[in-house]
């Protein structure tokens, strides 16, 4: 006999996987009111999937931190989803905080592949296929170098496509998907700022009169 569902039962299956109210009402009662059996259900019917949440607005989320060696390097980083209630869940928090210490540790140069500018990929690609050239490889065989180069340039420097420092097998954006496809919403980063301290300062390693004592000593 299938159970009576209540409408908060609904709305946290909604919220997930973006499913119609009936088809996750239908859901919920076909699996005895248990929500993560509903959201298999409605997965294995095709009523949930990452496609569907990509043109979705993600809105919601959280602002993680993290802080490295004693307050030597901190991040900042705002990660959104598509409600509240998905804002608060654990999976998601320890996502966005996941994230944050994966750029205290990678130092990401850019977010996203389209951040790149065209001049910096421009001019890494002419620096390569000049030191290929060097190396007198025959053109096609360069070409295919350089290109696997850039893409390496890529992995070492945007965020999305590097190594994710608590699973190296895969990329931050896979682990992303797999959590959105987890929690069942649109999950984006936004942006981020890493700090490190005396970053940008230019320092002097020896004070005037140091300086002037070595000097004299010499």
């Amino acid at each position: 006999m299938s159970q009576v569902v209540n409408a908060k039962q609904v709305s946290e299956l909604r919220a997930k996987t973006g499913a119609g109210i009936m088809d996750c009402k239908k859901a919920l009662a076909e699996s005895n009111g248990s929500v993560e059996q509903a959201i298999e259900s409605l997965r294995k019917k095709g009523l949930s999937s990452a496609s569907k949440k990509a043109g979705r607005v993600a809105s919601e989320g959280a602002v993680g931190s993290y802080i490295h060696a004693g307050g030597k390097i901190g991040v900042m980083v705002e990660v959104n989803c598509e409600t509240d209630f998905v804002g608060r869940n654990d999976n998601f928090q320890r996502f966005v905080r996941d994230v944050a210490m994966h750029i205290a540790a990678a130092n990401p140069t850019f977010l996203h592949r389209d951040d790149v500018p065209k001049e910096t990929i421009d001019k890494e690609r002419e620096i390569l296929t000049a030191q290929i050239a060097e190396e007198g490889k025959p053109k096609e065989v360069a070409e295919r170098i350089v290109e696997g180069r850039i893409a390496k340039f890529f992995k070492e420097n945007v965020l999305l496509e590097q190594p994710f420092v608590k699973e190296p097998e895969k990329s931050v954006e896979q682990v992303l998907n797999e959590v959105a496809s987890k929690i069942g919403e649109k999950i984006v980063v936004r942006r981020y700022q890493r700090f490190a301290l005396g970053e940008g300062i230019e320092k002097r390693s020896e004070d005037f009169a140091a300086e002037v004592a070595k000097a004299a000593a010499g």
